[in-house]
């Protein structure tokens, strides 16, 4: 029996070296109603290393879910069970990774190859902790554009226990591209995601891959359950202001950018006392002026080597002072 799951209508990806927790204290204080996730976790590095460090989140994170990379149903056991125990919504087996040291760990996107073993994960883990336990995944592996690979890949893990399923709308190849390649590269098939939920109408169908803006997004919703935002959200970071009022029917105001600042300042000073550097948070609030005049000052404060080794958290608060000209102009929220 697991908890309920959270709501998966809007959610932000799991971003390698990306995605840690002050990335997602900042976006919850743009959002407080998309699901937001991890980067991956290994369970090597659960196992074997310092697990605080690896799963330590703010409660103010909720609703988020730990991602996890590893193919041994016993370790994702054990790492389901230290998900739950620190107070995690969901635990998501990653699938779709396709990474030459991913591949290496037997792990990411070559699993999809192995869905009986996948399957063996998922009900271990399912197993092992009452929470709800869900997988992200590519379209394929290669070049190989055959959709019954994946119809066949979702129906195993189905019949295993997993309900929800994200899609990430493209292959993964595993020869010859990058990570990063491997995001842009690999064309995008949407048709593709959108049939499997037509195919399987009881399960979550999550789509990600190549959206880069809210409409965007929106249409994605006329055929699937809910979408995911990665890369796009991380650059322009303010679009995520809009989004509890478009896809959650939220009557709050969006927050101005000029009252993230300000909480993310307290925020900042408030891990500098636990040792945490300025520049581990201030690195995911580049974006966050993307779009309006201050931008250019606003990254070039927030990148200035000599401002980040003062460890000052009071940089945010000048530099957004600069941001806006030094005439007490509030960057409001703009019309979504």
């Amino acid at each position: 029996m697991t908890q309920n799951a959270p709501n998966h209508r809007f959610a932000t990806a799991p971003m390698m070296d990306w995605s840690d927790r002050h990335c997602r204290f900042f976006f919850r204080q743009l959002t407080r109603r998309a699901l937001v996730y991890t980067e991956m976790v290994t369970t090597a590095a659960l196992l074997h290393g310092d697990v605080a460090r690896h799963l330590d989140f703010d409660p103010a994170e909720h609703p988020v879910a730990l991602q996890l990379g590893g193919s041994e149903p016993g370790e994702l056991a054990t790492c389901a069970r230290l998900a739950a125990r620190w107070g995690y919504d969901e635990v998501n087996l990653n699938c779709g990774c396709p990474s030459e040291r991913v591949q290496k760990g037997a792990f990411g996107a070559c699993l999809m190859a192995e869905p009986d073993l996948v399957a063996d994960c998922v009900k271990a883990m399912q197993d092992a902790a009452a929470l709800p336990v869900t997988v992200k995944h590519r379209l394929g592996i290669d070049r190989d554009e055959d959709y019954g690979f994946v119809h066949r890949f979702v129906a195993v893990l189905a019949r295993a226990g997993c309900r929800t399923f994200i899609v990430h709308a493209r292959n993964a190849w595993l020869k010859g591209l990058s990570p990063k390649a491997n995001r842009d590269v690999p064309p995008l098939r949407y048709g593709d995601a959108h049939r499997l939920k037509r195919d399987f109408p009881d399960l979550e169908i999550v789509v990600n891959g190549g959206i880069r803006t809210l409409d965007e997004a929106e249409a994605q919703l006329a055929h699937v359950d809910g979408v995911m935002l990665g890369r796009a959200a991380y650059h322009d970071p303010y679009v995520l202001a809009w989004v509890d009022r478009r896809f959650f029917g939220s009557t709050r105001p969006a927050p101005s950018r000029h009252e993230v600042v300000e909480r993310m300042a307290a925020y900042a000073a408030r891990e500098r006392l636990r040792g945490v550097p300025l520049r581990a948070v201030s690195r995911h609030m580049i974006g966050l002026m993307h779009g309006t005049p201050g931008a250019r000052t606003w990254r070039r404060m927030l990148s200035d080597p000599a401002r980040l080794a003062a460890d000052d958290p009071g940089l945010l608060l000048e530099a957004l002072a600069a941001a806006e000209g030094g005439r007490g102009v509030r960057f409001a929220p703009l019309v979504a």
